[in-house]
């Protein structure tokens, strides 16, 4: 079976790099820079949407056995496929099947006739069944804001639901003809085109809200199709919610993103003060465990749904280093936002949380896709790469060093089943825990203040122990107390007795 990867890695494609000057980032972009991922140490990739759509983001699918020309083709896929396995990079396709486009010839048929027989592959209700069932308004949540999700069809005494926006109505999957589509699907992009597995949208929204108890029971089924179609496929959801709402979902899928975990680690950053952090995760690890005890905790620090890390703390990089810190020590598979490793700036709306990615510091840098014209991340205020690479103190190569020791450390790199321990120092300007590894462990201690801090032996029996990883050369181990400075991390191993 092909080895869990350790430290994965999303890319908006129409962001990325672009390989035939038209501006908008595209599959053999991607492919001409597998050499720079795996140079940082990237396993696998999570490519958003790749197919044919309507929309910038491609959220919303026209056609699900096709690539975006904007993108490419299929033969550009299959390349890049090949080139990412070659060197040990696997790929995850976003599959949206929550909801298609109103322009796919699905819906296209569906709206045109009560009696069309794609009409149940959506959600359709008249004004009066829907005041009887109370779902003409929804509360919004993190990962809609649709308050009115039913959406008028001219002519047409009913309306169909599309929790997201009009544009997308959501699949009824109620339909036993459209779970015979689907699987056709998986079935094309598993074994004829040969991607490693998916990455699953709106997870907790595959039925409406009124039915929201099935969502479980299908994902179930989902894992079990999965598996059969081809053995060991990864399938990681988006369950944008708190742990005992994502917890059930671990028994169809193999993975979830861990939500709260990242904006916990937002909020540490924020307020420079630990409250309680390991707990927390500790916490939520029974509650994982309870229905699937090898349960992946996919974490990360930002996604494209959310402002880039790089601004929620202000554009301050040694805070920037130490988020990088807390993610690729902490127990989990973690993902990173392409950019981050740059630290990429972006806020609300989204298109400004998925700008053009900085290759060069030139002006006109033909790989750079500027289908939109950036306001966060421009060079005036981002290191391009090619500044950052060759400077050993840059974000990217603190980066490329914590993936580095990661993928080295095994107490580091262990994803299934999380060794976690709390370390508790009495002073919440620190954040300290321990990873217990019978190879061997690792203390890992993050200064979360603006001051620099400092640690004495007998506290950790630092005497005991050598020095992994430090943010900042200044961090020694001596006689004298540890020495942190502002926001630095340090990791350290046992270290055996010589023989």
């Amino acid at each position: 079976m092909t080895p869990l990867p350790k430290v994965c890695y999303e890319i908006f494609v129409r962001s990325f790099c672009d390989s035939n000057g038209d501006r908008i980032g595209d599959l053999n972009g991607i492919t001409s820079r597998l050499d720079y991922l795996r140079e940082l140490g990237i396993e696998a990739l999570w490519l958003t949407p790749v197919h044919p759509s309507p929309s910038y983001h491609k959220y919303d699918v026209l056609d699900y056995y096709a690539i975006d020309p904007e993108y490419g083709t299929l033969d550009d896929f299959k390349r890049l496929l090949r080139e990412a396995h070659q060197r040990g990079i696997q790929v995850y396709l976003d599959l949206i099947i929550n909801h298609t486009s109103v322009l796919h010839p699905w819906f296209e048929e569906a709206r045109q006739s009560a009696q069309s027989p794609y009409r149940s592959y959506y959600w359709w209700m008249n004004q009066e069944q829907i005041d009887r069932l109370g779902v003409a308004v929804r509360s919004q949540t993190a990962d809609s804001r649709e308050v009115y999700p039913w959406h008028d069809n001219a002519d047409d005494p009913e309306k169909y639901y599309g929790l997201f926006f009009k544009g997308m109505p959501d699949l009824n999957y109620d339909s036993a003809n459209l779970r015979t589509e689907i699987r056709q699907i998986m079935d094309f992009w598993l074994n004829e085109m040969g991607v490693d597995g998916f990455r699953l949208d709106a997870a907790r929204h595959i039925y409406p809200e009124w039915l929201k108890e099935k969502n479980h029971a299908f994902w179930e089924e989902f894992g079990q199709v999965v598996e059969s179609t081809r053995k060991g496929t990864y399938t990681v959801g988006e369950v944008w919610a708190p742990a005992q709402e994502v917890a059930p979902y671990f028994k169809g899928l193999k993975a979830a993103f861990h939500f709260d975990l990242s904006f916990e680690i937002q909020l540490l950053l924020l307020r420079g003060r630990d409250k309680g952090l390991v707990e927390k995760l500790l916490t939520d690890y029974t509650i994982f465990e309870e229905h699937n005890r090898d349960f992946i905790d996919a974490t990360m620090l930002t996604n494209h749904d959310q402002n880039r890390i790089g601004s929620v703390v202000g554009g301050d990089i040694r805070k920037m280093k130490l988020a990088a810190a807390l993610l690729l020590t902490l127990p989990g598979q973690p993902y990173l936002y392409y950019g981050e490793e740059i630290g990429m700036l972006g806020m609300k709306p989204d298109p400004r949380i998925r700008e053009p990615f900085l290759w060069t510091d030139e002006r006109d840098d033909p790989q750079r896709p500027l289908w939109i014209k950036p306001r966060h991340s421009r060079r005036a205020n981002v290191r391009a790469l090619a500044l950052q690479q060759p400077d050993p103190d840059s974000l990217f190569n603190h980066y490329k060093r914590l993936i580095a020791l990661r993928k080295s450390h095994p107490a580091l790199g262990q994803i299934i089943r999380p060794n976690l321990a709390a370390f508790p120092l009495d002073d919440t300007e620190w954040l300290a825990y321990y990873r217990p590894h019978d190879e061997q462990s690792a203390w890992v201690l993050h200064n979360l203040s603006g001051q620099t801090k400092y640690l004495a032996h007998e506290q950790i029996g630092l005497e005991k122990h050598q020095l992994l990883f430090a943010t900042y050369p200044t961090t020694l181990l001596r006689d004298a107390p540890l020495e942190v400075p502002p926001y630095g991390s340090v990791v350290l191993g046992y270290a055996p007795p010589a023989e």
